[in-house]
């Protein structure tokens, strides 16, 4: 996967200016916290005293999961092909919020169980009509995982040709936190049960029947702790269209905006291919899923934000835009010192 993308680590050449015109703002050193550093992070990014955002935009990826069928989610599998009908219809929550926040939002279909009609709204990349049922053979080959990886490369290169330079991830997909806890697992070294929780509402008896289920599947297919090997054994199409696209989101120095435990677990299978991705990742929120937090431990970082969600579809990467636009905004529109004739500090 490494050689298709080219990610370069960011710049610290403008660090000690953007901190210098950060701290020379009306205000005590420090005193806007988290949007201090939000602010230096973009414009290195950027490599600019005055970032911007463009078109920001939200992509959620759909997919089916063949493990749906042994009882791993609260929902029925056709749950995935109603709620992509619902994003296109503009009822979902994650249409609520980026309507509010003017954040554009384009669905993918990325190996949905069902045929969708033509809508602007939506993208067509169908790698198949969901992953066979990793219980019992690998969720899909290696083929289709590279497939669904460069076609996430090329949704972001769209994105990018219409001006965007940051960029959210979504999905949906029944049984899809069961795909992600053992990618967590694997990639993340972390036992299986502390990687599985409710997903979208399993009760203590659903809960412990979907952890014994994802323990015989790691114990009885085999695969060797490669990003790609992970994708195809225990994948969904949606979670390696995700790792595509956020691969190729860092190499056009994007800001990626990542979003709960899912999302977070297409980033594991990216991290781990290259490491640099990392440094343009803001995290927007913890999900109240139960591995997401040792996720968030994993790779050193605290979300922006802890509601107690766990809906998915890219809500909090939408919710979370508007705490990064003030740290753009705050950067760029903010009086200094000498500007607003405001004395400093004497100590």
């Amino acid at each position: 996967m490494k050689e298709l993308f080219n990610i370069e680590p960011v710049s610290k050449d403008i660090e000690q200016a953007l901190k210098n015109r950060i701290d020379n703002k009306t205000k005590p050193i420090g005193s806007l916290g988290r949007l201090e550093e939000l602010a230096l992070q973009i414009g290195c990014i950027q490599n600019t005293l005055s970032p911007k955002l463009n078109n920001p935009t939200i992509i959620v990826f759909a997919g089916d999961h063949g493990v749906a069928g042994e009882g791993v989610s609260a929902y029925p599998q056709e749950v995935t092909e109603q709620m992509v009908l619902n994003f296109l219809n503009g009822g979902a929550a994650i249409n609520v919020f980026c309507r509010q926040n003017d954040i554009a939002l384009k669905v993918v279909d990325a190996g949905v169980n069902a045929d969708f009609e033509s809508d602007s709204k939506l993208i067509n990349a169908k790698i198949g009509y969901g992953t066979k049922n990793f219980l019992y053979e690998p969720a899909m080959s290696i083929s289709q995982a590279e497939q669904a990886i460069k076609k996430g490369a090329e949704i972001v290169k769209q994105a990018s040709f219409s001006g965007c330079n940051i960029i959210g991830f979504g999905d949906m997909g029944i049984g899809n936190t069961s795909s992600a806890s053992i990618i967590m697992s694997l990639l993340g070294d972390i036992p299986i049960n502390e990687c599985t929780g409710r997903g979208a509402g399993l009760d203590d008896e659903a809960l412990k029947t979907k952890e014994t289920i994802l323990a015989n599947a790691v114990s009885k297919l085999a695969c060797d702790r490669t990003p790609i090997s992970v994708l195809s054994a225990f994948g969904g199409f949606e979670i390696a269209m995700m790792s595509g696209a956020m691969l190729q989101a860092a190499a056009l120095k994007m800001i990626l905006l990542i979003d709960g435990f899912i999302v977070t677990s297409a980033l594991l299978t990216a991290f781990r291919t290259d490491p640099n991705i990392l440094d343009y990742c803001i995290f927007t929120h913890r999900s109240n899923e139960n591995g997401h937090t040792l996720l968030m431990r994993l790779f050193g970082k605290e979300p922006l934000l802890d509601l107690g969600m766990r809906l998915g579809e890219g809500t909090g990467a939408a919710l979370a835009y508007p705490i990064v636009e003030a740290s753009v905004n705050f950067l760029n529109e903010m009086a200094s010192f000498e500007s607003a004739n405001v004395s400093k500090a004497t100590s």
